[in-house]
């Protein structure tokens, strides 16, 4: 028997550390690591150890032989990537070359302790603050904006991806490390200074992400119901700046512009049956409306064609496996169709296949059921309505078409926003740096999508931390540190002296037990509070009420 890695695959290289043969590849030190969208195992050095499994933070490496009917597609694809490569060698137990971090860490006497602040409690926050934990001595100050932590691993994950919501669950052990300093519900720029952050701290790591959805330029775009789907993701992820209101659900068709997998993440929550989202965190508002929908029908617009779909092969197989939900081409535009059938074994235009071709008549309305349509070689042009969405204008090969709609949903790519006292290159939508190191300023740092922008799943990060770290440890040994001017607890004192309502880890542990609480009294894994104000009541211990 052999292990496999499958959808939820986060590419962190976790497991890469703990295999003892080097069956799992790309690995840090291998030019593909980064490029490829996940992680192989290879089935002919698999010894069956399953440290690798025990190591996944997202439960994505499972035993061939117990891999779901919708999962048995991966044994192929471990498999396939190893196919026309030579094997690695296998020494022994722990002779692969990558371990931890690749670059050398200073030793703690190299360098008095250090005060640093994490300016954001995401997975690149997070990767970030654990290196440092780990492998120095220093002492980290948790900053976040809203008054609870998990960044996009809380309010990103599609709800029914509940696995890859479980690295949370591995950065969590951090929020009560004894080294570590928690202030949610701080907001750089409005509560504190990017200044008063530095003279507070030996350094300061800003993981602040990239929060913008780009826009696309077009007429219409911002009539009532055409949102970005990031407010989408938000609304569903019950994320306290996104009303309950925000998203109505009372049309038949909706036109989603995108076809990478964030596309395809807001098509399957609104086309998957409301009774399978039950069982997750999903909020509560999302389910009501979702179990109130009328939405029959989603069109995905790919501006290119299958084979250069943003998405990963892995999601998009997983989309052809939704219970009750009919996939479609249309078949507007003989490209697709050609590059479809010339597609080799593995691509992605390739999983598309088996799907149905159909010339779409859009001015009828959709057919009985749910169904997913995959129209490539389209681009929104115009969002058609007077009070609303009515239609989205389309590119098509014998001229413009219109796609009646009520629901029109942006999914082109995130972008950073600037952080005030921090540089800011407006055209890549990051903070100019070398190696993390902030330009211009000596002791401050990024990470993650602010850092190299949008790009890269979870554990992207990780590697991306890495870097940053090594930088900030580097100009501590040189010296280039300017040390703080105020003792170590004083920022403490200055953050609740600015933020109204400031939130420590003891606080962070009373909303858990809280949405726990209100999820098992819901028959849900959690139920998560949807309102700054009733995310600082739990942390306080205030009541709550059960949801309905």
């Amino acid at each position: 028997m052999t292990y496999a890695i499958t959808q939820t695959c986060c590419s962190d290289a976790t497991c890469v550390a703990v295999c003892p043969v080097n069956c799992i590849h790309p690995t840090p030190e291998e030019q593909d690591f980064g490029s490829t969208e996940m992680l192989y195992v290879d089935p002919k050095s698999c010894i069956d150890c399953g440290a690798c499994a025990d190591a996944c933070p997202v439960d994505a490496i499972l035993p061939v032989d117990s891999l779901s009917r919708s999962q048995q597609e991966y044994a192929g694809i471990n498999a396939a990537y190893y196919a026309d490569r030579e094997p690695e060698p296998a020494a022994g137990p722990n002779f692969h070359a990558w371990g931890e971090p690749s670059f050398v860490r200073s030793l703690p006497s190299d360098f008095a302790p250090l005060r640093v602040a994490v300016v954001g409690t995401g997975p690149a926050g997070m990767y970030a603050a654990e290196d440092l934990l780990l492998h120095t001595n220093a002492e980290v100050t948790l900053i976040d904006r809203l008054p609870v932590a998990g960044g996009l691993v809380r309010y990103g994950v599609a709800p029914d991806h509940p696995a890859t919501k479980g690295v949370g669950e591995t950065f969590a052990r951090f929020h009560s490390h004894p080294r570590v300093r928690m202030h949610l519900g701080i907001e750089v720029g409005k509560d504190v200074t990017v200044e008063e952050l530095a003279a507070h701290h030996d350094a300061v790591i800003y993981a602040v992400g990239a929060s913008a959805s780009r826009r696309l330029g077009i007429p219409g775009e911002d009539l009532p119901a055409s949102i970005p789907a990031t407010t989408f993701v938000s609304w569903y992820n019950a994320h306290p700046d996104v009303t309950p209101g925000a998203v109505g659900l009372a049309a038949e068709r909706v036109v989603v512009a995108g076809s990478g997998n964030v596309a395809l993440d807001v098509a399957r929550i609104l086309v998957t049956d409301p009774a399978a989202l039950a069982g997750t965190d999903i909020a509560g508002h999302a389910l009501t409306a979702l179990r109130d929908s009328t939405v029959r029908e989603v069109v995905l617009l790919g501006r290119r064609g299958p084979d250069d779909a943003a998405c990963t092969a892995s999601e998009l197989l997983a989309l052809s496996h939704l219970p009750g939900v009919h996939l479609v081409v249309d078949d507007h535009d003989p490209r697709p169709g050609a590059a479809i059938d010339g597609a080799a074994a593995g691509e992605k235009a390739a999983l598309l296949r088996e799907l149905p071709r159909e010339r779409v008549d859009w001015a009828q309305p959709p057919p009985h059921g749910r169904r997913i349509v995959f129209r490539f070689h389209s681009a929104p042009v115009a969002v058609l309505g007077q009070d609303g969405v009515e239609a989205v204008r389309v590119t098509a090969g014998g001229g413009d078409q219109e796609i009646p709609a009520g629901l029109f949903l942006r999914a082109i790519g995130y972008r950073g926003l600037p952080v005030p006292g921090l540089p800011f290159d407006e055209a890549t939508g990051t903070v100019p740096h070398e190696g993390g190191r902030v330009a211009g300023l000596p002791n401050s740092y990024v990470v993650g999508w602010i850092k190299r922008g949008p790009s890269g799943g979870i554990g992207a990060n990780r590697a991306c931390a890495a870097e940053t770290v090594g930088t900030l440890l580097a100009d501590a040994v040189a010296g280039a540190l300017p040390s703080p001017a105020y003792p170590a607890r004083a920022f403490g004192r200055l953050a609740r002296g600015r933020g109204r309502q400031v939130v420590d880890a003891r606080g962070l542990a009373a909303i858990d037990r809280a949405e726990l609480a209100r999820g098992r009294a819901a028959g849900r894994p959690r139920v998560k509070f949807d309102t700054v104000p009733a995310l600082i009541a739990a942390a306080k211990g205030g009541r709550w009420r059960s949801p309905r």
